[in-house]
């Protein structure tokens, strides 16, 4: 049991969708994910050569000052490192497309960055060193492709632990210092230039990786105002009509693909058009977004351990409302427990709604279900039997939850 659970948690951290299958919802991340790390790549090929270009020219001006081979000497680790990010760079190009859902894999191309700056920073002259500023660019990249705010500052405190190390380990002697022309080299054995040069870099690097994350922060909050205002109804805050049939759809390919199963289920609210019609359309309105927030707490409630379980739910219609469940049961093959999970499901949201007030007011929930494949594979089949469960569950009165493998042959009755 402790290594299932440790092995998920790895799985989780490495992993951006840990489905063998990904669903709509790990495809469209994947996509945001890949379209930002490959832009940090074109971003990482234009530094690499202007590094490269900024060498040419420095050899050439050093090269009329100072010996010959002072400027091998010099320039020797740097090309190496250059040519060290040309190969690991174009590396993860080539298998970003393949491993772009290993969320590690951004973390590790930014501590590859770290480590060639720290190499660069120590042969190019240790504490003042031109090439300690490559950390702020990295920091900023982190800010940009990295998902959470804590990974950024390990970041930052990744740069400032590298950096001092060089610091430290030149000053107390444990690595020789390497000589640079046109400064003075015995800055780096005086205690306070030292300490105050390191205390002035980490406070770049703590401000770069704030205001990243400050700029990452808005831009993050656009994106999310643009897909809610692309694919979220304005009324209920569940998914549209639209974005409804784009994943039943894709679900339906999937589930028909894997031969796995897929659970939907429609509801309507009971006489809904009256209760508008007395109360009015305002009340209606605050009636259907309370509605949908109970669904909403019911999936999040339903979720399994390990948060694979991802529902969704939408609005179909005026007062239709609708969930889809992937792989209604994904532990076994056994239809009947993919029927009773989606069914168990349904009768939670009836039974919350049931229970719901506002303003003193309630209403009640029909809801009619269906899986795939028993009650067909396509999304067109699937919507039409959910359809017939859900008429069958309304002229029963309401209130009530009609699968469609219990509805006889003419789809007009159902047991609940």
């Amino acid at each position: 049991m402790n290594q299932s659970r440790i092995a998920k948690t790895l799985a989780r951290t490495a992993i951006v969708s840990w489905r063998d299958q990904p669903t709509q919802y790990d495809i469209e991340a994947l996509r945001a994910n890949l379209e930002r790390v490959g832009l940090v790549i074109r971003v990482r090929w234009v530094i690499v050569a202007t590094l490269a270009m900024f060498s040419v020219v420095a050899a050439l001006v050093y090269g009329s000052s100072v010996a010959f081979d002072q400027l091998v000497r010099n320039m020797t680790i740097p090309v190496i490192a250059l040519l060290f990010v040309l190969m690991y760079n174009g590396f993860y190009k080539i298998t970003l497309r393949k491993a772009g859902n290993v969320a590690f894999l951004n973390q590790g191309q930014l501590i590859f960055d770290i480590i060639v700056t720290t190499v660069l920073v120590y042969y190019s002259g240790g504490v003042y060193s031109w090439f300690s500023s490559m950390y702020l660019l990295f920091i900023l990249e982190g800010a940009f492709i990295l998902p959470k705010r804590h990974h950024v500052w390990l970041l930052v405190c990744a740069s400032a632990f590298f950096y001092g190390l060089v610091l430290g380990a030149e000053y107390w002697g444990w690595i020789p210092h390497v000589a640079m022309p046109f400064v003075d080299n015995a800055l780096f054995s005086n205690s306070t230039y030292v300490l105050v040069r390191y205390l002035w870099k980490v406070t770049l690097y703590a401000g770069t990786g704030m205001i990243g994350m400050l700029m990452m922060k808005r831009i993050h909050a656009r994106e999310q105002e643009l897909r809610e205002s692309s694919f979220v109804d304005e009324t209920t805050g569940l998914y549209n009509r639209q974005y409804f049939h784009r994943v039943l759809n894709a679900e339906a390919d999937r589930a028909r693909r894997d031969r796995g199963s897929l659970g939907l289920i429609l509801a309507d609210i009971y006489q809904f058009g009256e209760f508008n019609r007395v109360f009015g359309m305002e009340v209606g309105d605050e009636i259907l977004s309370a509605i949908a927030d109970e669904i909403k707490d019911v999936l999040h409630e339903g979720r399994t351990e390990d948060g694979y379980e991802v529902n969704v739910a939408c609005r179909v219609g005026g007062e239709e409302l609708a969930i889809i469940v992937p792989e209604a049961f994904r532990h076994n093959d056994d239809a009947d427990q993919a029927q009773d999970h989606v069914r168990a499901l349904a009768e939670r949201v009836r039974e919350r709604v049931e229970n719901f007030r506002l303003r003193g007011l309630g209403v009640t929930l029909s809801l009619g279900v269906a899986v795939a494949p028993d009650n067909g594979e396509s999304a067109s089949c699937l919507l039409d039997a959910a359809d017939n469960a859900l008429y069958a569950a309304s002229e029963a009165g309401g209130n009530q939850v009609a699968v469609a493998w219990e509805i006889d042959a003419e789809g007009l009755e159902g047991r609940v």
